[in-house]
């Protein structure tokens, strides 16, 4: 486990560069994601153990299988109200896909999550619990902890590697990124990867800008392919990724289910 600010922990995995949280006050403490599957969890809630006993709240950044499969080992869990939804309709094909390189997510109990509150007192501690917009996913949940200046930012922040695009919402992403600035943080935690600044969220808010001024271009024929992968700022295989997003996005659901 990694103190990035008082009360404020991190503890990262070899597995998927994976970032999990722990935000602890003075009569409870928040975990931000629950790892890849059952038996994952159970670990990160020792760890957890090892740092603090008092009582915790469960939050997911998304419906991811590496973010949320191993909720199990906690009990229940809050989310973004979208978050339950994309549980319901993705979990069997992301253990199918994924149970190759990890058995456990094939099995993992599947918990669904309720809807976060705004807030979360931990005690002498407020924590606030945010949607800034779709941007990896639909459903993306961030997690402030404004005394500490740190945010939660699950993997709409991605350090060390691309982002991932499977999910997204390429245009809206960077409007998602300034809502995270505009909140002040001096510390980002990513979903992968190590903590990072303002300046390399800044940084990767162009960056996705840029694919998605060439998605635009490469869908009103003003470019080939070619062309566009000499220009990306990521490897051709996320600008694909990213392409295939602006071509056959799903519609946004309004939380009244129409």
């Amino acid at each position: 486990m990694i103190e990035v600010a008082d009360g404020v922990w991190i503890r990262r995995h070899a597995e998927l560069d994976l970032t999990l949280g722990l935000i602890v006050g003075d009569t409870g403490c928040l975990v931000v994601d629950t790892g890849i599957d059952e038996a994952f969890g159970r670990a990160w809630a020792n760890a957890i153990r090892e740092v603090t006993d008092l009582p915790w709240t469960v939050v997911l950044t998304h419906a991811h299988f590496d973010h949320a499969f191993g909720t199990a080992a906690f009990g229940g869990c809050f989310a973004h109200e979208g978050c339950r939804e994309a549980l319901v309709d993705t979990a069997h094909q992301q253990a199918a896909e994924w149970s190759g390189q990890f058995p456990g997510v094939a099995t993992a109990p599947l918990v669904l999550p309720l809807p976060a509150p705004f807030s979360v007192d931990l005690g002498g501690r407020e924590v606030l619990l945010g949607h800034p917009g779709p941007g990896h996913t639909g459903h993306d949940l961030i997690v402030r902890v404004p005394d500490a200046k740190v945010v939660f930012a699950g993997d709409l922040v991605e350090q060390g590697a691309p982002p991932q695009f499977g999910d997204s919402y390429p245009a809206a992403w960077p409007v998602a990124l300034q809502k995270i600035l505009e909140a002040g943080p001096e510390i980002i935690v990513p979903g992968h990867g190590n903590p990072v600044t303002p300046d390399f969220v800044e940084r990767q808010r162009g960056e996705i800008t840029e694919i998605v001024t060439l998605c635009e271009r490469l869908n009103r024929g003003e470019i080939d392919l070619e062309g566009a992968v000499s220009r990306s700022p990521y490897p051709q295989k996320t600008l694909e990724e990213a392409l295939s997003r602006t071509i056959r996005r799903r519609p946004l659901r309004r939380p009244d289910g129409r």
